[in-house]
């Protein structure tokens, strides 16, 4: 047991050298609506701090007095009925919408394509498995266990990240580092693609939860469902 934390420990310490902060530079700058820094997209329209909830049909809701709902966010349109932006630091909450947003982005693209297109020796592989199906084959095959392996590794390096985010590092929530196409460079393109990375996860954490959803009852894809085949 011990040489097992002893081995977590040397990962971790490991990941620390190449976290995001260390390795890459800034991509993502913190949206402000009070500075010389960027401007929310469409602000006091579609977000920030003059927006109620009353923009997406909750007329008698107030707007949350906590840190989350200062008018600086992304996406900020003062919903937040339960309170948890109270309970729980803002930024973790962000990093965990964006991550659940874009991984749900993925899944939900690759749901309804397995409903028009598979890879050349898919079907030898896993015949004519798909969704949680395909899922149940590839973890009796070890491919899912491979899986798992790679992107834990991964996952370190993201765990690193956060934890210097939380005790104070500039790291912005969701911020990797990753530009290849050097997008950020014009702040008024990348305050909008913030808010549409934002409206796009939020919306595919519903697809896929309805994909999902439908697949267990009726047993067909998305396109499958549709369509009627």
């Amino acid at each position: 047991m011990l040489s097992k934390a002893v081995v977590l420990a040397g990962l971790a310490a490991s990941a620390s050298a190449f976290a995001p902060a260390a390795v890459f530079p800034r991509v993502t700058k913190r949206i402000a609506t009070n500075g010389p820094s960027m401007q929310l997209y469409n602000d006091g329209i579609e977000q920030g701090s003059t927006v109620t909830a009353e923009y997406i049909g909750y007329k008698k809701l107030e707007r949350p007095l906590t840190p989350a709902f200062d008018g600086t966010w992304a996406g900020d349109v003062g919903f937040d009925p339960l309170g948890i932006s109270s309970l729980i630091d803002v930024k973790w909450l962000r990093e965990a919408e964006l991550k659940h947003g874009r991984v749900c982005m993925l899944a939900s693209t690759g749901m309804i394509v397995q409903d028009v297109a598979k890879f050349p020796g898919f079907a030898s592989a896993f015949g004519d498995a798909k969704m949680t199906a395909l899922h149940d084959a590839a973890v009796k095959q070890g491919a899912m266990q491979q899986l798992l392996v790679w992107i834990g590794f991964f996952e370190l390096f993201g765990f690193v990240a956060i934890v210097q985010m939380l005790q104070g590092g500039d790291r912005q929530p969701g911020d990797f580092g990753f530009d290849p196409l050097n997008l950020a460079r014009n702040e008024a393109k990348l305050a909008r693609r913030q808010l549409v990375e934002l409206k796009n996860g939020r919306l595919a954490m519903l697809a896929t939860s309805g994909m999902l959803h439908h697949y267990f009852i009726t047993g067909k894809g998305p396109i499958e469902l549709i369509s009627g085949k």
